[in-house]
């Protein structure tokens, strides 16, 4: 934790008609930002060495687009989950091959987010990160979304919100009134394109966590400022393929995620900054290690399907695809592979007589899932 001495002026806590206090932010980049701090910097640099060999594995990774499907679907639901969402990444590959009445009705949360973050990384290819599109990826994340009844999908809020606690009198914190959003958010625009003396991973950290001080929106900030870390990190091409997601981290350590982010507000910048770097190096550093698995993984299950026979050509076409989505119905085995019903159900034999695909439901005789449990299971804490 840094010394007093150290703290920024981030903003100050200011007395409002209502008897409760909102904060104000001060001009950002926060003044008296240091983060020359030796321990930030050590931190930066293994930061910065690890994202460059988890660039270099992943560049070799075989089928990467199919992977980056699964690494989306994983950053969704832990995102979500940070929100009090309860359904878990299982549940959301079985509802994107039928929504049925058993599923958690929350898995709606993670759905939003996997279609948001698909439309901003899509945007981010002949778009700018700008407000404009933070409001678009905004919209698609709580329209029609479960229980959101008045979120204001993709404006910014024209009256006061809270964090935590039953009104803003009790909140754990309260932020900017609306009047001061659009400057502040002015501010943060600015300094996605500015300040390049400052690291880009130091950059984001600030982002972040400003955004999160904003709350712009009436609701789905977390999950928003979530989304804006990939999509930063992303357009700096830090990582050329988008394989890097801290949500898991900030799930992990979800109560001290928001006290840091406490801690920010009050000036102690190191303190979240030292917290933001530890966690990209320890999620990177576990990217690492599921993309050495995913490798082993792929070329002992390519070598099994190869022995099929005629059967092969389907087998392979089949397996990329479960990369991409671990669960399968036989139907969508023909969407794949464009073969019969026979021969789907045929080959979905082969593959869980060869234990790569476990029926979910034994039970039943007809519309039965199979899971590809070994591969989703690196995905799975």
């Amino acid at each position: 934790m840094s010394q007093k001495s150290e703290l920024a002026s981030v903003g100050t806590l200011v007395q409002q008609k209502g008897n409760y206090k909102a904060f104000i932010p001060g001009r950002f980049p926060p003044k008296g930002l240091i983060y020359h701090d030796p321990k930030i910097l050590s931190l930066l640099s293994k930061a910065n060495l690890i994202l460059g060999k988890l660039d270099g594995i992943t560049r070799l990774l075989p089928d990467i687009d199919f992977f980056i499907f699964m690494y989306i679907k994983k950053e969704s639901a832990y995102s979500s989950q940070i929100e009090g969402t309860k359904a878990k990444l299982t549940d959301a590959l079985m509802a994107e091959i039928e929504r049925t009445p058993e599923l958690p009705p929350d898995v709606d949360d993670i759905l939003h987010y996997i279609t948001a973050m698909n439309a901003g990384l899509s945007r981010l290819e002949k778009l700018p990160l700008s407000l404009r599109l933070i409001k678009e990826i905004h919209q698609i994340l709580l329209t029609q979304a479960r229980g959101s009844a008045h979120p204001y999908p993709g404006e910014f809020r024209k009256v006061q919100n809270w964090i935590m606690g039953t009104s803003p009198g009790d909140a754990r914190f309260v932020p900017p009134p609306a009047e001061f959003i659009l400057p502040a958010m002015g501010d943060l625009e600015k300094f996605f394109y500015s300040n390049e003396e400052v690291p880009v991973l130091i950059k984001i950290a600030l982002i972040h966590s400003q955004f999160e001080t904003i709350h712009p929106f009436i609701d789905g900030n977390g999950r928003t400022g979530r989304l804006l870390i990939t999509f930063y990190l992303c357009q700096q091409q830090i990582l050329q393929r988008p394989v890097l997601y801290l949500s898991a981290y900030f799930k992990k350590h979800r109560d001290l995620y928001f006290t840091m982010l406490d801690e920010y507000r009050k000036g102690n910048i190191a303190g979240w900054l030292e917290f933001f770097l530890k966690g990209i190096i320890q999620v990177a550093s576990e990217a690492i290690e599921t993309s050495d698995k995913i490798i082993d993984l792929r070329e002992k299950d390519l070598h099994c399907v190869s022995t099929l026979g005629r059967a092969s050509k389907n087998a392979i076409v089949l397996l990329k695809n479960l990369y991409k989505l671990p669960i399968v119905n036989v139907r969508r085995v023909q969407d794949y592979t464009g073969i019969s019903r026979e021969a789907a159900n045929r080959l979905v034999r082969k593959f869980v007589q060869l234990s790569l695909l476990h029926a979910m439901e034994k039970e039943k005789k007809y519309g039965r899932l199979f899971v590809y449990k070994e591969y989703i299971s690196l995905f799975e804490d």
